[in-house]
């Protein structure tokens, strides 16, 4: 099997991953990780951290799917939900989610640390300013919910805000100074030779077409082989159905894959740069149609956008997103970009992530909705630690059963619409 990789900034700029062979034969391990992105690199690598056995089966390459092809944004927060809002949920299980929720930044970065993973990781924190003066309800409920569960935030007036991020846009909001922002296919591919060096197997290029529990194993198949452990970790989020309609059929139908776009604008110079997000933070607000941007190692703004009709987008979206970078920061003046790319992000309809246990030592989860890249890998940890007989009260993660979207195939096709219903929502007061 061939692997295309889609023509973005961090495909551009990033070194070469691990070579690595496509699984042939039968194939027999203590644990069967499927997907080589965060969640997937993060568990084979905590496993092995461990001394447990283990191997990844990939469709493509370690990184070619949403974890190499995201902002790079390191958030420890669901884009939706709050500690109260997860604990009403999940209860305890819901509890112990926040705390691996509130701690994911730090573990991506001390990961990133322990085995010098080369992923231009800046820990300079996450900003989430609000776009309307009454949003400011929203940055005080979630300072002081976060802060009663031990998180690192503090909230910030409008001229705090207009300080952080050199724009009159925002109306204040607030922070959490363990996040920040990587380059997420480096990221991808140093997790990937982290793993390996830990002693880890991958194959490439083989898509996983089934699993099964078979005479108390699980049983991965490929087109030209079989992985049977007795762990299984499906990590494949979004991309859980595009590779094999019979993989994990309901797995694949709780999320709607929607494509993210992103685009990184040509190098500004070095002092429009210094009034522009000076401290180098991630930043998302409070926007439906979200407005996010962080800086790259090379003086690029790399921010993205959305369209309502899928049509076109690659060339409709550019000008639309120059203009509100000219909106909000008016000394940038005319914007370009040289690199627009996409990739798919999972939505499920209540914006929770959905966690799963499949069977005797088998786990998947789906759901990212946009905040994935501090969470996956935390995720990876802690199904690491249920693969080693972790009880489950004592695991971050709160067991759902899978539930599909009724007529998913038309909820695929409807779902880009609901940015009308963003926008209008966007511009009300709260």
């Amino acid at each position: 099997m061939a692997v295309t990789w889609p023509p973005s900034l961090w495909a551009k700029v990033s070194p070469p991953g691990p070579e690595l062979p496509s699984l042939q034969g039968a194939v027999t391990t203590e644990a069967v990780v499927v997907g080589a992105g965060f969640t997937g690199l993060s568990t084979a690598l905590h496993l092995r951290e461990a001394g447990i056995e283990t191997v990844v089966v990939e469709a493509a390459e370690p990184g070619w799917g949403a974890s190499g092809r995201n902002n790079g944004q390191v958030i420890p927060t669901l884009s939706r939900h709050d500690p109260a809002a997860i604990i009403a949920r999940h209860g305890e299980a819901g509890l112990r989610f926040v705390h691996v929720l509130r701690d994911s930044a730090a573990i991506l970065f001390d990961l990133v640390r322990r085995h010098g993973i080369a992923a231009e990781a800046e820990q300079t924190g996450w900003l989430q300013p609000v776009h309307t003066p009454g949003r400011m309800k929203i940055a005080e409920r979630r300072v002081k919910d976060w802060s009663s569960h031990g998180a690192p935030v503090a909230l910030l007036d409008r001229a705090a805000m207009r300080e952080k991020l050199g724009s009159e846009a925002w109306f204040g909001g607030w922070a959490n100074s363990t996040g920040g922002h990587v380059n997420p296919l480096m990221m991808a591919r140093g997790m990937a030779q982290a793993a390996l060096a830990a002693g880890a197997t991958i194959y490439a290029r083989s898509p996983a077409v089934s699993i099964e529990r078979r005479e108390g194993q699980w049983v991965v198949t490929t087109e030209s082989g079989s992985v049977t452990a007795r762990a299984l970790v499906l990590a494949t989020n979004a991309y859980t159905g595009e590779f094999s309609k019979r993989l994990a059929p309901k797995i694949a139908q709780e999320v709607v894959p929607l494509l993210s776009w992103q685009m990184a604008t040509q190098p500004i110079s070095h002092n429009v740069a210094a009034t522009i997000i000076p401290a180098r933070e991630a930043m998302s607000d409070t926007h439906g149609e979200l407005y996010f941007c962080r800086w790259d190692a090379r003086g690029r703004l790399v921010t993205g956008g959305a369209v309502a009709l899928p049509v076109a987008q690659a060339s409709r979206l550019p000008p639309m997103i120059s203009a509100r970078l000219q909106r909000l920061w008016p000394q940038m003046g005319e914007v370009k970009f040289d690199h627009v790319w996409s990739g798919y992000i999972g939505m499920t309809p209540d914006y929770f992530p959905h966690l799963h246990r499949l069977g005797p030592d088998g786990y998947a989860w789906a759901g990212c909705n946009g905040r994935a890249v501090a969470l996956s890998v935390a995720l990876g940890r802690e199904f690491a630690r249920a693969v080693q007989g972790v009880p489950e009260q004592d695991l971050g993660l709160p067991f759902t059963e899978p539930k599909p979207i009724p007529l998913h195939g038309l909820a695929r096709r409807v779902a880009p619409l609901m940015l009308n219903l963003y926008r209008y929502r966007d511009a009300r007061e709260v």
